[in-house]
């Protein structure tokens, strides 16, 4: 199965930008739905923002939707969410998660839809 690990967290301060990188091995992520999640893993909760197989369809949460992007490249395996306009609300582990996915337009929005999951990385937003 896919092994997922993240980079890219840190401490920033509110209105700046950063972007959280998940790298895939074992498996190529080109037939997986993606998503970035801010709870452990197994909880219930809608994810931040999720992407499809093809990389055409995307899901935003409501209070990421316009400052958080989620991108994908299958050649490279990895797959990413830019944030922008970070706000001290954001500060949370971000979890990057793949699950298998037949239809190519398919964007998981729940946690537990999720097979494979990172370790997390850690955003700080101070105010």
């Amino acid at each position: 199965h896919v092994q997922l690990v993240e980079s890219g967290g840190g401490l920033l301060q509110a209105g700046g930008s950063l972007r959280l990188r998940c790298a895939a091995s074992g498996r190529t992520i080109t037939t997986y739905a993606l998503g970035w999640v801010r709870p452990a893993p197994g909880k219930d909760r809608e994810i931040d923002a999720a992407i499809s197989r093809s990389g055409l369809d995307t899901y935003y949460v409501k209070s990421a939707k316009g400052r958080f992007t989620i991108s994908r490249d299958n050649v490279q395996n990895t797959f990413w969410m830019q944030m922008n306009s970070v706000e001290p609300e954001d500060t949370a582990v971000y979890y990057c998660a793949a699950s298998p996915v037949m239809s190519g337009s398919t964007t998981y929005q729940r946690s537990y839809e999720y097979n494979y999951w990172g370790q997390g990385t850690q955003v700080t937003v101070s105010s």
